[in-house]
């Protein structure tokens, strides 16, 4: 276990502007219109209405966005990526995952991705996926106990073609850590535990003060 950064710098946490993010419990409303959010980013690039649909489906985007616009928030504000019992913590940026195990020695999810995820062939494209690998970093480096850092690199292997609207496994863990730096690797897999792609990327520490 590292230091207490608390103890070196008290402000550790808003370094960089960032927020100490706690839970959300918003209302029921929230899950409902990320449902419908996700099915309408799968409909926006699958979709093929007529000219007057799409103005129709044009004006009620612009009216859902008039709705919201008075209620931006700073980031760490907002419910998105702070209520863990929602698909993806609750962001649109994120794959609808769920998390399945959240230890020191490992970090396991579940995740299924949808038309929105398409990169061609119905297959995942395939820049999504260190995007999901990302965040099981983050979540190892939260697991383990060791205090804010930064992705320093990611290296992706692609071994299968992802699927969408399929189950799928990821889970990552601690390699070794070296001082400031955590080494981390990570795993995806299909059905009958088919072996997707592999991470492994560096994580460093942030110094007090640091960005």
């Amino acid at each position: 276990m590292s230091e207490d950064p608390y103890r070196l710098d008290p402000d550790y946490d808003r370094h960089g502007g960032f927020p100490k993010f706690e839970i959300a419990e918003p209302g029921p409303g929230f899950g409902r219109f990320l449902a419908a959010m996700r099915r309408a980013q799968d409909l926006a690039v699958s979709a093929n209405p007529d000219d007057e649909t799409w103005d129709r489906a044009a004006d009620l985007a612009e009216q859902l966005v008039a709705l919201l616009d008075p209620f931006e928030a700073p980031e760490g504000v907002g419910p998105a990526n702070r209520v863990p019992t929602l698909p993806g913590a609750g962001s649109l940026l994120m794959p609808p995952f769920e998390i399945t195990r959240l230890e020191p020695d490992g970090v396991e999810l579940r995740v299924r991705f949808s038309r929105f995820w398409v990169g061609g062939n119905y297959a995942v494209h395939g820049g999504v996926l260190p995007l999901l690998f990302d965040t099981v970093f983050g979540m190892v480096v939260h697991a383990v106990g060791r205090p804010i850092s930064r992705t320093a690199f990611l290296h992706v292997d692609y071994r299968n073609v992802t699927p969408i609207d399929t189950p799928l496994r990821a889970r990552g863990w601690l390699r070794e850590a070296q001082g400031r730096k955590a080494f981390v690797n990570a795993e995806l897999y299909g059905p009958e535990d088919v072996l997707l792609a592999e991470a492994n990327g560096l994580m460093v520490q942030l110094r007090p003060g640091q960005p």
